[in-house]
């Protein structure tokens, strides 16, 4: 029998923090991009949306770990490394939670933003946190390149298959 074409979250995981850490670094070596304007997200600077990503995941981390939420003023703007740290939390509750015996389909309801309340099933809540970095990650490759800096790594999850040899 072959395996589920299912993508495991696990690799999802893995996607989002390769992701994640390219930005870190390109960042790292560009500081000056976080203060570039940006209107992704209601966010006036990259710095804005990096906030909007890492808080998003830690948000929803968060609710799916039982945990008080983080309030969006309580995460720093002011360096590439305060932010991320933010991300390193989020990572380090996905993982728990993988690791930890949750029925993913159990409905939870939740407050947003901008959505006011919702129900959603704690799978999906887990897949959204994470494909919403990406998406907003992608927005922001187009958004650094108008601005001279210009990501030098492949974002598609094609290429973290171990399988994947290039030509």
């Amino acid at each position: 029998m072959s395996e589920s074409p299912d993508l495991a979250a696990s690799e999802l995981l893995r996607w989002l923090t390769v992701t994640a850490d390219n930005w870190r670094r390109l960042l790292t070596a560009n500081p000056t991009l976080l203060a570039a304007p940006c209107d992704i997200a209601g966010a006036t600077t990259v710095a804005g949306l990096i906030q909007h990503i890492v808080a998003v995941q830690l948000r929803y981390a968060e609710r799916l770990a039982l945990l008080p939420i983080t309030d969006y003023a309580d995460i720093p703007t002011t360096s590439v490394q305060s932010l991320f740290s933010v991300h390193d939390r989020s990572l380090i509750l996905f993982q728990q939670l993988l690791s930890a015996e949750i029925d993913w389909q159990e409905r939870i309801e939740f407050g947003t933003r901008t959505l006011g309340t919702m129900r959603a099933s704690r799978r999906f809540i887990l897949f959204h946190a994470m494909t919403h970095g990406i998406r907003h990650y992608a927005q922001l490759a187009v958004l650094a390149r108008q601005h001279g800096v210009k990501p030098d790594w492949s974002m598609d999850l094609l290429l973290l298959d171990e399988e994947h040899v290039p030509s």
